[in-house]
């Protein structure tokens, strides 16, 4: 496989590339990372299934879109590719700062900026991605409390119930959702789609994003997705609410979007994510 990753290599940076040294990474998933360099260069390279293929494509994607249209630091994506048995995709080496991080405020400048451009009419994406390795549908649609809807608790509803896993009547909950968000008024903003403590960092104190899940919707699922598993420093929400305020009702919104990538986690991981998506959709329907 690293004859092809080589390959790929040199014909994105048109040079002749062979690495002198391969480095494994830890991994938060089943995906493998590495470091790869020659005496002049550098690189990170994830490898996953041959069938991930799709998702990395993506990745490369988004990442680009990210690039034009953010002031985030980004890291360039050199080539995408496979052999018989792997996939992978190789990206700029950006060396991140050490914890902890001082320019959260930054962060979240940077992001209310990304956020203010309003340049799509509907909801929705050119194409499918993915959230981690679940597939993530991207139907453009007019209204965003049918977006959310259908397209993302809908969806992994569905998911579940095809694993025989049903925690709330699905039509039911779609409804309640549209009726929910139906007096949100919403324009669409490019999002990161998976922005949580993870995905992001500093290079030389400037915000640095990864592994997006992108497309147009409403800005506060970037911010609720921030406070769900790990909540960032108060000066990230302060920034942000100073250059971009949230509108009234945030607090209640912020529970159906949380419940999207709660959802997801209990399609993946099952366990005690089922457990806490049923306590999340009970607590909705209070």
């Amino acid at each position: 496989m690293w004859n092809s990753v080589n390959e790929q290599i040199s014909q994105a940076m048109h040079f002749d590339f062979k690495h002198t040294f391969k480095r494994q990474l830890q991994s938060p998933n089943s995906d493998k990372y590495f470091e790869l360099r020659d005496e002049n260069h550098r690189f990170f390279v994830k490898v996953a299934h041959l069938s991930d293929l799709e998702r990395l494509e993506c990745e490369s994607f988004n990442l680009k879109l990210l690039t034009q249209e953010s002031l985030f630091m980004i890291p360039d994506c050199i080539a995408t590719g496979c052999n018989i048995e792997f996939s992978f995709i190789v990206l700029e080496w950006l060396e991140l700062d050490k914890l902890p991080h001082s320019n959260w405020h930054t962060m979240g400048e940077h992001l209310a900026t990304l956020h203010q451009k309003h340049t799509q009419a509907m909801f929705g994406f050119d194409h499918d991605n993915f959230l981690g390795p679940t597939v993530q549908p991207n139907r453009w649609h007019k209204k965003w409390d049918v977006f959310f809807a259908e397209e993302r608790i809908g969806w992994q509803l569905q998911l579940l119930q095809e694993k025989g896993i049903e925690l709330v009547d699905q039509d039911m909950f779609i409804a309640f959702i549209k009726d929910t968000l139906h007096g949100h008024n919403v324009e669409p903003s490019l999002l990161h789609g998976d922005f949580w403590q993870r995905n992001m960092g500093f290079i030389q104190a400037v915000p640095s994003l990864y592994d997006p899940a992108c497309y147009y919707g409403d800005r506060e699922y970037d911010i609720a997705m921030s406070e769900l598993f790990a909540p960032l420093p108060d000066a990230f929400y302060t920034a942000y609410n100073q250059q971009y305020p949230l509108q009234n009702g945030y607090e209640q919104r912020k529970l159906i979007y949380q419940l999207y990538p709660i959802l997801n986690h209990a399609n993946i991981f099952a366990g005690h994510y089922l457990t806490e998506a049923k306590q999340q959709i009970d607590l909705l329907l209070k």
